[in-house]
């Protein structure tokens, strides 16, 4: 390590960095869900303490859908057989609802007049 550099996706060091099992995408836990496997279900740990290995997952419907098509929430978590990720997605479209108003990416689209 030459003058506190570091080589890697993350230029400088500004604390713990996790990556999106979804999108494969290295950012802040802050910018993350955490979740974990109880019981053949995936449960969101929103207060980041639930007991066992935790995986992370952006708040988008879209990095669930690349995790399930990958099957990296079993991987991620080191379980054996399939999971049942229906609380996750619960958890995911209620904070897309509760964040906008409705669902994500069905946000109104504002069109832009030409004024001449």
């Amino acid at each position: 390590m030459i003058n506190g550099s570091t080589s890697g996706s993350v230029s400088q060091h500004i604390g713990p960095v996790r990556t999106c099992i979804g999108c494969r995408t290295r950012t802040l836990p802050s910018e993350l869900l955490r979740v974990v496997a109880i019981d053949g279900s995936v449960v969101p740990d929103v207060g980041k303490r639930l007991p066992g290995r935790g995986a992370w997952l952006h708040f988008d419907l879209e990095c669930l859908r690349n995790a399930e098509r990958r099957r990296a929430f079993s991987r991620a978590l080191r379980v054996q057989g399939s999971l049942d990720v229906a609380l996750l997605r619960e958890h995911l479209e209620q904070q897309g609802t509760l964040a906008s108003g409705q669902p994500r990416g069905q946000q109104a689209t504002r069109k832009q007049v030409d004024p001449s």
